[in-house]
């Protein structure tokens, strides 16, 4: 068996240079977390409304594709999606192709709070992201060095 390279030893600029990006990175989600109570929603309905209008090639999910996208239980997208529907953020509807399939869209009132904090985000992004890109090509190079 070949032996592995051993790793060089960790320095304290590495700990600092993690917990920096860490910390950035954090202060996003905090920013985003309010952003989204402030628009009347909560982080997690946000979070669920992004991924659905921002699923690759269509405008819709099913609860198994969001469950897996914002990394929870089947059982708690399918929970997540029947409060969002009380509210009027989404609506549920049977596949045509496959009526064991449902559909998960955002309703006009969805898409407009969505677009709303997106912008909200992308302005954001426009002042924190240089900093987070840089601390994280920075992280990427010393990764690559060992």
């Amino acid at each position: 068996m070949p032996k592995r390279k051993q790793a060089a030893k960790l320095k304290k600029e590495d700990y600092e240079l993690l917990s920096e990006f860490r910390y950035r990175l954090r202060k996003f989600l905090g920013f985003s977390e309010a952003a989204a109570i402030e628009h009347g929603v909560t982080p997690q309905q946000y979070q669920a409304m992004l991924s659905i209008h921002g699923f690759p090639a269509r405008d819709w999910v099913t609860v198994g594709e969001l469950a897996e996208k914002m990394q929870i239980e089947h059982h708690s997208a399918g929970g997540l999606i029947r409060r969002m529907e009380a509210s009027e953020l989404v609506r549920k509807k049977a596949s045509e192709e496959d009526r064991r399939v449902a559909q998960i869209r955002l309703t006009p009132k969805g898409l407009k709070i969505l677009s709303k904090l997106i912008r909200v985000h992308q302005d954001e992004l426009g002042l924190v992201g240089p900093d987070l890109i840089g601390l994280l090509n920075e992280a990427a190079r010393k990764g690559q060095k060992q």
